[in-house]
């Protein structure tokens, strides 16, 4: 499903480099290519802070802390994403309300986000799943109608752009007001830069990847930025005088070294992940029996994940066997969704509260899409994919 040995190879003496200087300098924590980063990625993101942590899941519970939400405060998740945002609410003594998800794109329904909302809701945590935003205008009207925050889970989209209006004039999302101009593309944020916290994970297989664990959060909101960038150090500043509780949550100098090295090519892999997409999509869109991903018009793509549909999960399971015995990797984001998993039965959801996160999780598979698949790995899958529904 990835390939980080060619990814190397196209990065390596940049990133010897690098680490070559860190190992010199011998600054391994809080060292000087972890400003460097913070900074470079606060450009790309167009965001005013990036604060580096240890992952892309002390990322939003870094976020979760940040807000002073209170034990028993409602967090609003989708019920179809990875564990993580369920996760750090719960260890948080949060309550967890799950929603369900648009058939199309995997995201949050905003409708039945408007229907969650109770007097006990805090924030929202609106994940943009497999690379591709959710609509965070209808997230942010939501959020300030209702006094909530918002924290985009940004860990599977970094690069996708998120399109808020077209024309001209003055829009505000919450505390944040964008003043635009007509363009045929009209205003565009990065994906985790438009709410008040965006969340990334750095994990290897990212689109954006170091070489072991690390993350970060971006924000516009000073006072949220020294309270983020304190929480993910102990809670210091300076160091040995604590202001907050907090964690040991810091991203590594030698990471860093690794993601300056990426940053700068983060999106010639992305085009190149939008290129096999679109391939895939001509490829299988007129096949019955396939579904292939939806596109939200609010919302670039960058393909961290192509996902196909099945029509069962018996046929599901039968296309990843016959693709398995032909050397193509597939898996299944997810097999199960978050009401269902066993830590969570708590919160006494039953199935069939969730009607398309647990059809989307009998259905899906999800095929290569990485950016170093030569065209004839391309052509392969392609075919044999084709070639089972035959």
């Amino acid at each position: 499903m990835a390939d980080l040995r060619a990814q190397h190879r196209g990065v390596r003496k940049s990133i010897r480099r690098r680490v070559k200087r860190v190992v010199k300098s011998t600054s391994f924590i809080q060292g000087e290519e972890v400003a460097v980063f913070e900074k470079n990625l606060a450009r790309y993101l167009g965001a005013k802070h990036v604060i580096g942590c240890a992952s892309g899941t002390d990322a939003l519970q870094i976020a979760l802390m940040a807000l002073d939400l209170q034990p028993g405060d409602e967090v609003i998740i989708p019920a179809f994403t990875f564990v993580s945002a369920i996760e750090v609410t719960t260890i948080l003594g949060l309550k967890p309300v799950l929603v369900d998800i648009n058939p199309d794109t995997f995201t949050l329904d905003p409708l039945q986000v408007k229907q969650a909302v109770t007097p006990r809701t805090k924030a929202i945590i609106a994940t943009h799943l497999f690379g591709q935003c959710c609509d965070m205008t209808s997230m942010m009207e939501i959020a300030e109608q209702n006094g909530l925050f918002v924290i985009e889970d940004a860990c599977q989209a970094i690069g996708s752009e998120y399109i808020l209006r077209e024309g001209v004039g003055e829009l505000q999302l919450g505390p944040f007001t964008y003043n635009y101009t007509c363009t045929p593309q009209g205003i565009r944020k990065m994906a985790g830069a438009v709410g008040h916290i965006g969340c990334f994970s750095f994990f290897p297989t990212k689109n954006l990847g170091c070489y072991g664990d690390g993350g970060a959060l971006c924000t516009q909101l000073d006072d949220l930025a020294d309270k983020i960038r304190k929480i993910a150090s102990h809670g210091a500043s300076p160091k040995y005088f604590h202001t907050y509780v907090g964690l040991n949550s810091r991203l590594d100098t030698i990471q860093a070294a690794v993601l300056n090295a990426h940053l700068p090519r983060l999106n010639r892999y992305n085009r190149r992940r939008q290129e096999i997409a679109r391939y895939y999509d001509r490829s299988f869109v007129s096949c019955m029996q396939l579904k292939v991903p939806g596109r939200s018009p609010h919302s670039t793509h960058t393909f961290h994940q192509y996902c196909l549909l099945c029509r069962s999960e018996r046929e599901r399971n039968a296309l990843r066997f016959h693709l398995e015995s032909l050397n193509i990797p597939s898996m299944v984001y997810y097999p199960l969704p978050l009401h269902l998993q066993e830590a969570y039965a708590n919160l006494n959801y039953r199935e069939g509260d969730f009607p398309v996160a647990e059809s989307t999780c009998r259905r899906i598979l999800a095929i290569p899409v990485h950016p170093w698949l030569s065209k004839k790995q391309i052509r392969y899958i392609r075919r044999n994919v084709l070639n089972f529904f035959e």
